[in-house]
């Protein structure tokens, strides 16, 4: 949730001019992350001001993403019996 002065518009109209955005919440982007982040906030952004928006997607499916999901569940199954 944003706090008023650290809404998109805010910023852009404070005199930022380029935001770089991630959702470290998020280990996959979903159509509601997309949505919010991708093109609402970049919209408020660029509306009142800003001039360049990036929205630095989650790691999905990618191989780097794969590896990190693994070796996190390899780590809780070292003592884990069936």
């Amino acid at each position: 949730m944003w706090s008023p002065l650290s809404s998109p518009g805010w910023l852009a109209r404070s005199g930022v001019k380029k935001m770089a955005m991630v959702a470290p919440g998020f280990s996959s982007d979903c159509l509601e992350t997309l949505e919010e982040l991708e093109m609402d906030v970049k919209e408020q952004f660029l509306e009142n001001g800003g001039e360049h928006f990036i929205y630095i997607r989650c790691l999905d499916d990618s191989p780097e993403g794969i590896n990190v999901l693994a070796n996190v569940v390899s780590k809780h199954l070292v003592n884990f019996e069936c």
